[in-house]
């Protein structure tokens, strides 16, 4: 590997690491992208124990690894990525209506993409979200969409259920899905059981490219939360949370808005 290639090797792996690349998607972007400068057994597995709740990259990866032209399958992955997230925004802008409050979670470019094709559909809308601590990616969010003109109101996590009750939607991503739940950031399932208790419809908005038969629930290091060096305090960042099938509405996907059972019955199809 050239010096200059092995550098943007480590520099990525790194924002992987630290989160500074985040998102499901752009996790598995950036992964196609350091797998390809360094195609070697050692370097998949790296990639791989990065984040462990990643199945778009670890089938990603899967594929090119197994695959006679890798850089040809990585293409064709990075395309379908692409064209599946086209779908899933034009899809999720369809239940978006004027003077909706749609309450979002985390950091999601398949929810922000949502809400921007609806805002150039014409639809006035109005996002609330919290904070989402540690790493503050519900401000992320929220910067994302004052950038595209989309009104948003942002408080402290512990603030969600006032915000929540006011809205008319939930919409979420997933980093994972099983035949059983949704993988998303902490806090997901907790959000869908205060939206089930007042009504509110819920949504994880996602590719089918996330299904996986088992998954890891990665627990971030402690430091992420607070970095006091006292024995006797052990701060703790399960950073994802399972919510069960039940609790949601639909999940909206490049197959439709459909309820879970029915994305699972399109998809078998699919494949």
């Amino acid at each position: 590997m050239k010096k200059s290639d092995e550098k943007k090797y480590d520099d990525i792996l790194r924002k992987i690491k630290t989160i500074k690349i985040q998102g499901a998607e752009n996790i598995a972007k950036a992964g196609i992208e350091a797998y390809l400068l360094n195609l070697t057994d050692k370097s998949y597995k790296k990639i791989l124990s990065l984040r462990a709740t990643e199945p778009l990259l670890q089938n990603s990866l899967k594929k090119i690894r197994d695959a006679k032209n890798k850089k040809t399958e990585a293409n064709k992955i990075l395309k379908q990525i692409k064209e599946s997230h086209k779908l899933i925004a034009n899809n999720g802008a369809k239940i978006i209506k004027n003077n909706m409050k749609i309450y979002t979670h985390c950091h999601s470019s398949s929810v922000i993409d949502i809400l921007k094709q609806a805002k150039k559909n014409g639809i006035n809308f109005t996002v609330y979200t919290t904070e989402v601590e540690p790493l503050l990616q519900g401000r992320m969010t929220a910067k994302d969409l004052s950038k595209a003109k989309i009104p948003t109101i942002i408080g402290p996590d512990l603030a969600a259920e006032q915000l929540l009750k006011k809205c008319d939607l939930l919409l979420f991503g997933a980093d994972a899905i099983t035949k059983t739940g949704i993988y998303n950031k902490i806090g997901t399932k907790t959000l869908c059981e205060i939206a089930k208790n007042y009504k509110i419809p819920r949504y994880s908005c996602t590719t089918s490219f996330k299904l996986t038969n088992s998954i890891k629930i990665e627990n971030r290091k402690g430091k992420e939360v607070w970095d006091e060096r006292d024995k006797n305090i052990t701060p703790i960042y399960p950073a994802f949370d399972k919510t069960p099938l039940k609790l949601l509405t639909g999940i909206i996907s490049e197959v439709g808005i459909n309820s879970p059972k029915d994305f699972f019955k399109k998809i078998s199809k699919k494949n």
